[in-house]
């Protein structure tokens, strides 16, 4: 696990972006305050990373998280693909001890930013993780120490989901919870089916259906259960 003063240097580097917009988000008594990042694009392709800006699926989960009797005081959370980091940052006012928000490096300065907003350094980190990789799972550390691992909106690609099997398996322990908020699309059962081969139990969770602001689309949150 890195030290604070890694840590705050990090945050100190990253936080150096520009901010196109922010929201403030009700959770749990509390606001939010969620920078949006409209500059953030593909290096290699030039198209804009939406992973920076906030989904309904990320919505979804963080009001799930709210209402639903999972008990995150104390408990060590991590969350992968984590765009702007509201679950993460939900988890982390819920009592959460240790909040690691991760995901590919052009998303990391606005991640930083979301955690620097809501002065929740104490607890929430940022670090870049690569689904698949071994040589980015040890970067972050205590890689089985994690009690709950969060995702929303990660079903798109069938090909990425092999790595992020493999990399689901590497965090989880035996007691480790692994929840995912996803819009429900036509592909979304080839991703599942895809962790289902890898030996993954998928059980969707009850929770609010239809739009998350009263839209037409359908959502859902899933329990992934690992391989023993």
């Amino acid at each position: 696990m890195p030290t604070q003063g890694s840590n705050t240097l990090l945050l100190s580097r990253l936080s150096k972006t520009i901010t196109t917009g922010v929201r403030e988000i009700d959770i749990a008594g509390q606001t939010l305050k969620i920078h949006e990042l409209g500059d953030v694009y593909d290096s290699l392709t030039g198209r804009a990373l939406t992973g920076s800006w906030i989904w309904d699926s990320a919505l979804l989960l963080s009001r799930w998280l709210v209402a639903s009797q999972l008990d995150l005081r104390n408990k060590s959370v991590i969350e992968l693909g984590a765009g702007a980091g509201l679950p993460g940052l939900t988890a982390a006012l819920l009592g959460a001890s240790r909040v690691l928000l991760t995901d590919i490096a052009p998303l990391l300065p606005g991640l930083v930013k979301n955690v620097e907003a809501n002065e929740l350094e104490d607890r929430v980190e940022v670090r870049e993780l690569v689904w698949g990789s071994d040589e980015s799972l040890s970067r972050i550390g205590e890689s089985r120490g994690f009690d709950v691992v969060l995702m929303s909106d990660v079903f798109f690609d069938i090909e990425h989901m092999a790595a992020l099997g493999r990399t689901l398996k590497m965090l989880s322990g035996s007691k480790t919870r692994v929840l995912a908020a996803s819009e429900v699309r036509f592909w979304t059962g080839e991703c599942l089916n895809e962790l289902a081969s890898q030996g993954f139990e998928v059980v969707e969770v009850p929770s609010q259906e239809g739009g998350v602001d009263g839209g037409g689309d359908i959502f859902a949150v899933y329990n992934i259960i690992p391989p023993c």
